[in-house]
């Protein structure tokens, strides 16, 4: 009879009945002691949409349900992948069972080493101060407080590994790093291709995540055809591919995933709040996590959005003067209240060939310098905010991620780089938003000034149009 303690489930809105191992012999680590680990369950107290809960109400998902359910997406995929794996690799290549255990395992941590306010922190506190993303301090973590743990996962739900298989914690460390450039030549190639399941085109990560946020927000309950695009990919002797007959499909996650950037996380309140939130950071800094997280991950551990938002509640009360001060400007913030509001709102894309560098739009200051120089008098120091999102559809033929995603033609049976389908084609390389923010309450003069000032720039057309301004 089937040993019905060995799996547990929990029930996910997005994905139905989701396994994981409880139950393995003495000596082992099974999932369960993963997913109730410290660093795992931190997860749960930090949101997956950074700011955008304060925007969509409904949105109030955490990191930690994603990374579950990015976990039962690599099993989808491994499931759908590993034949055309092994063959392409000549059989030099684990067992599909420690495969699927070392996705899993990747998947489940690749943002263990996120802080507060997930990617907003990287870009606040992590990279300009200590040169780190989630990423690489996420690898240091599976190095040096998950590691031992890792080596001791034998099974997942589909089945236990080969005698002597483990996973190596360097390979977790690897896959939920972005490459960089020739860095391929470090690792054997099944794990290289495995790599473009984790960052790429479509991944177990943003295969998660645009199902889950497009439900969450309320945007869309079936964002893009799952099944269809699992069913048409596979690997080919070049990399992660997909059949012709499943072109159309990617092409529309795509379109959804670039249609939540522009709906959702590049909403303008929500960049409304980041603006608000990047003065209280860089003023708050010291007093928030004093440190390189590296030095310190025991009180990284501690350190979620839970845990900052209760702290700077408290500061209001404090003794010290400029402790105080912060945290009426923090009291402001949760009581949902922005320093800023948008008052220009343009969008540009970018074709292949187009040079995002010779646009207005490439950098704030220079935008910033220029519209304030057409400025009625009196106006010059008018406080301001320009905001110029970016997000990529897919990846410049120059990255380090580019090259890794495929399609195969029936009608010649050969593998062709994804530019050359016509449909692929007609998506754009980038799309970057054009923000002006004045303080609340402005004048209305003041934005109108503004406006001009813009159309004078870039003119008045539609939005659409403003292409390599």
């Amino acid at each position: 009879m089937k040993d019905f303690t060995r799996e547990s489930l929990v029930h996910d809105p997005v994905h139905g009945y989701v396994p994981f191992v409880s139950v393995v012999p003495d000596g082992e680590t099974s999932e369960r002691t993963l997913l109730d680990h410290p660093w795992l369950q931190r997860l749960r107290q930090i949101h997956q949409l950074q700011t955008a809960w304060w925007v969509y109400p409904s949105a109030e998902h955490t990191r930690f349900q994603h990374v579950v359910g990015a976990m039962h997406m690599a099993s989808r995929v491994t499931d759908v992948l590993y034949e055309s794996l092994h063959e392409v690799c000549g059989g030099d290549v684990p067992s599909r069972h420690a495969v699927d255990c070392l996705c899993r395992m990747a998947a489940l941590l690749h943002d263990v080493g996120h802080g507060p306010f997930g990617h907003f922190f990287d870009a606040h506190f992590l990279k300009p101060h200590y040169g780190l993303t989630h990423e690489t301090l996420g690898a240091h973590i599976v190095r040096e407080e998950l590691a031992d743990l890792l080596r001791g996962v034998r099974e997942c739900p589909a089945g236990r590994m080969a005698d002597g298989e483990a996973i190596d914690p360097e390979h977790v460390a690897m896959l939920i790093q972005r490459p960089t450039a020739n860095d391929a030549n470090n690792w054997p190639r099944w794990l290289v291709l495995l790599r473009s399941l984790f960052c790429g085109l479509y991944t177990v990560d943003n295969l998660d995540f645009v199902l889950r946020d497009a439900y969450m927000t309320g945007y869309s309950t079936h964002a893009y055809d799952l099944e269809r695009l699992l069913r048409y990919s596979f690997f080919s002797e070049r990399g992660l591919t997909i059949h012709q007959k499943g072109v159309a499909a990617l092409v529309k996650f795509i379109q959804t995933k670039s249609e939540l950037f522009r709906a959702v996380y590049f909403h303008r309140t929500v960049r409304a709040i980041d603006k608000t939130l990047e003065g209280l950071f860089r003023d708050s800094r010291e007093l928030l996590f004093p440190g390189d997280p590296r030095d310190n991950l025991a009180a990284y551990r501690q350190f979620t959005e839970w845990s900052l938002l209760i702290d700077v509640s408290r500061w209001s009360s404090a003794d010290d003067q400029r402790q105080r001060e912060l945290g009426m400007r923090w009291d402001r913030l949760l009581e949902r209240q922005v320093d800023w509001i948008a008052v220009e709102d343009r969008n540009v894309t970018y074709k292949p060939g187009e040079s995002e560098q010779s646009s207005l739009f490439s950098d704030a200051s220079l935008l910033e310098h220029a519209i304030r120089n057409r400025l009625p008098g009196g106006m010059e120091d008018l406080p301001m905010q320009i905001d110029l999102p970016r997000h990529i559809y897919r990846p410049d033929a120059l990255a380090a991620t580019a090259g890794q995603n495929f399609q195969f033609k029936p009608s010649t049976g050969k593998i062709y780089p994804l530019t050359d389908d016509q449909l692929f084609q007609q998506l754009p390389v980038a799309h970057r938003a054009c923000r002006v923010y004045l303080q609340k309450n402005h004048p209305k003069e003041h934005a109108a000034a503004v406006g001009e000032a813009l159309d004078a720039l870039v003119g008045s057309r539609s939005e659409d149009d403003l292409t390599n301004m």
